[in-house]
């Protein structure tokens, strides 16, 4: 990767999360296949029933599957590519975001693919269905692509192992170009393999979704903040409605109070203190 005019041939970390991503999937693949050679039974039901994306278990409340089609791969290549893409843009942004941001992001996309998949499974679209299955991680690594296009399109890749580099969003555009191509020649009549390629297209959109219009923070950090200022407004209009309430009884008991509108006590004034004195109240 070229940084500025620098060329450099260094590796990304393996950051914390990107780490243990690779680690399940390359271990879940292992289980699969160990298990498909010596417990038949188990390992296909595991990986064309349980575990897979079939539109239509979800819907039945098989909701884990929006997550877990994304540990699951057809092929010791298919495995090797989602895991370098992951560990090659995917470390870039755990290092500038954070583990639980990212993490956010991740699976974000992975379930924004899903559903994508899910929408177009039932249209019928290229002659699939809701039984048709859907395995791995492409939908969360197409997001990574999508997010690492937008925020780091001036950075040069070099295309290993073609000696040629090009700026990251001019790379991102081909891989989106090739995706919708790619879905719209596998929904021609007599092709059942666009759904792969629409959880593709689902995983960029989300990371365009992503990236463009969720909090900057992450959506756990504007969740939190959304739930404590409606919290303190609650707390405020108790108080307010607190002090109207003591105002009223006291007036019953001919006193008079005064209170601001916050519902932060005023304090009369003090004759001692009309020279130079300042009132004192609730701080709000």
């Amino acid at each position: 990767m070229y940084r500025g005019r620098t060329l450099s041939l260094s590796f990304p970390p393996f950051t914390k999360a990107v780490k243990w991503l690779i680690l399940i999937n390359a271990g879940m693949y292992l289980l699969i296949e160990i298990l498909k050679a010596i417990a038949p039974e188990i390992g296909n039901a595991l990986f064309y029933g349980l575990l897979p994306l079939i539109p239509t278990m979800v819907l039945h409340g098989w909701i884990w599957q929006l997550v877990t089609y994304s540990f699951l791969h057809s092929g010791i290549f298919h495995l090797l590519f989602n895991m370098l893409a992951l560990w090659m843009f995917g470390a870039t942004f755990e290092s500038d975001w954070g583990t639980k941001r990212f993490l956010e992001f991740y699976f974000f996309c992975v379930v924004g693919a899903a559903l994508t998949t899910m929408v177009i499974a039932y249209t019928g679209m290229g002659g699939v269905s809701p039984l048709t299955k859907t395995v791995g991680a492409s939908g969360g690594i197409y997001g990574i692509l999508m997010a690492f296009g937008m925020i780091y399109g001036d950075r040069e890749i070099m295309l290993f192992p073609i000696p040629f580099s090009i700026k990251a969003k001019y790379f991102v555009m081909g891989i989106a170009f090739i995706a919708l191509v790619s879905a719209i020649g596998a929904a021609a009549p007599g092709r059942g393999e666009a759904i792969a390629y629409f959880a593709h297209l689902g995983g960029l959109l989300f990371g365009f979704i992503y990236v463009k219009f969720l909090p900057k923070r992450g959506l756990a950090f504007g969740a939190s903040e959304q739930y404590f200022g409606i919290r303190n407004s609650y707390y405020r209009w108790k108080r307010r409605r607190a002090a109207r309430k003591f105002e009223v009884y006291m007036r019953k008991h001919n006193r008079n109070v005064s209170f601001d509108e916050h519902g932060n006590y005023i304090p009369p004034d003090d004759p001692d203190k009309k020279n130079g004195g300042t009132k004192s109240g609730w701080i709000n």
